[in-house]
């Protein structure tokens, strides 16, 4: 038997699988409007992740380019006080009335971008990956209300997410 063979296989395979079209495992925002949520939002709350890490003053700033994809600008402040920034692109995964997307910043790799609750004016959205290992709260300001906050995290909290780990980022 030849392990490598067969490590190869396992490989393409779960890089195949990453790439299918799959539908989120949670409701999404219907009716949703992307010329509504373009713009800039800051992070409010996060759970951890390595390229987050440390990070302040974390934004997201989304643009519709011509050909319908979404460009994804994020930044971040590093403990070193150095900003970060990556670009990426961001599709619909399938019905653009639906906020269900998909994020690529390395290559043909996508991860979802589930938009789980937001507000009727576009100035507050709960978002989750596929799982509940990736949330965020984003709000249009750098403070959201507290009162608004407390109802974002109570709805993170019923979906699963382990709230107790939020990440309250610091935005000066």
């Amino acid at each position: 038997m030849k392990i490598i063979p067969i490590i190869a296989l396992t490989i393409t395979t779960l890089i195949l699988y990453s790439c299918l079209k799959k539908e989120p495992s949670f409701a999404v925002v219907e009716n949703f409007e992307i010329e509504n949520y373009l713009g800039k939002w800051y992070e409010i709350a996060r759970l951890d992740h390595s390229f987050e890490r440390g990070m302040s003053n974390v934004t997201a700033e989304y643009e519709l380019k011509s050909n319908g994809t979404i460009k994804v600008l994020n930044k971040g402040k590093k403990k070193n006080g150095k900003w970060s920034s990556a670009v990426g692109k961001a599709k619909f995964r399938s019905d653009a009335n639906k906020g269900a997307l998909k994020v690529s910043f390395f290559g043909p790799f996508y991860g979802a971008y589930n938009i789980v609750a937001l507000d009727k004016n576009y100035e507050n959205a709960l978002i989750l990956g596929d799982g509940t290992d990736y949330c965020w709260i984003l709000s249009r300001s750098k403070k959201m209300d507290q009162t608004v906050l407390n109802d974002y995290v109570a709805k993170a909290k019923k979906l699963g997410v382990d709230t107790n780990a939020f990440i309250f980022v610091k935005q000066d």
